[in-house]
C-alpha cells in the first residue's frame, strides 16, 4: 500500500517530564499548522482598554477556565509522576557493592520526590522498606536492631547510624583478612 499524499505523524510519548512532551506537542501542532485549533484560553487585555461588564465578565471566564485547565494537567501530570515513582520505591534493593549511605540516600531522594507529589510516607514505611532490600550480609544485624529496639519508634537515622557502624565492622574484618 502506497503513502503517497499521506502524511504519517510521529505523535510524541509522554514519559515523565510534561515540560519537555509539552514542547515536542507544540512543535509539532505548528510545524503541522494545526496550533490555531488549540484554545488560546486566557488573554491580558492591552493597557488602558476599556471594556464593557459584560466583556469584562467573559474575560473573567476565560480566566477562571484557563486555571482550571492548568490546574487539572497539573494533577494528571503529578499523578502520573507518583505512579512511576511509587513503582521506583518498590523495586529499589541495596546492590551488592553499595555502602549503606548510598543506598539510603537513594532511597530518600525518592520518598522526597513522592512526598513532594502528595504521597507522605511514615518513617516505620521506609525503615521496613530498608529491612527488607538490605543485602544478605546484614541479615543478622536487621534481626538484632529489630529484637533490641522498637522499629516502629525507630528513625531512619537511628538505623544507618547503627547499619554504617557494622559496614565499617565489615570493611576493617576485609582489611585485617
Amino acid at each position: 500500500m502506497s503513502n503517497k499524499g499521506h502524511n504519517l505523524l510521529s505523535i510524541p510519548k509522554f514519559y515523565g517530564d510534561y515540560e519537555h512532551w509539552k514542547m515536542l506537542m507544540e512543535n509539532l501542532l505548528r510545524s503541522k499548522e494545526w496550533w490555531h485549533l488549540i484554545e488560546p484560553g486566557y488573554v491580558e487585555p492591552a493597557a488602558g482598554t476599556r471594556e464593557t461588564e459584560a466583556k469584562k465578565a467573559a474575560r473573567e471566564q476565560l480566566k477562571l477556565k484557563d486555571l482550571k485547565k492548568k490546574y487539572q494537567g497539573h494533577a494528571r501530570v503529578q499523578r502520573a509522576q507518583l505512579q512511576a515513582l511509587k513503582r521506583e520505591f518498590e523495586v529499589l534493593e541495596m546492590k551488592e557493592c553499595e555502602g549503606v549511605t548510598d543506598y539510603i540516600a537513594r532511597l530518600m531522594v525518592v520518598v522526597n520526590n513522592m512526598g513532594n507529589n502528595g504521597e507522605v510516607m511514615r518513617e516505620s514505611q521506609i525503615i521496613e522498606k530498608i529491612s527488607r532490600t538490605l543485602t544478605k550480609r546484614f541479615n543478622y544485624i536487621m534481626v538484632s536492631i529489630e529484637e533490641s529496639k522498637d522499629i516502629n519508634r525507630m528513625t531512619v537515622d537511628e538505623l544507618q547510624s547503627s547499619l554504617i557502624v557494622h559496614e565499617q565492622k565489615f570493611r576493617r574484618k576485609i582489611k585485617e583478612a
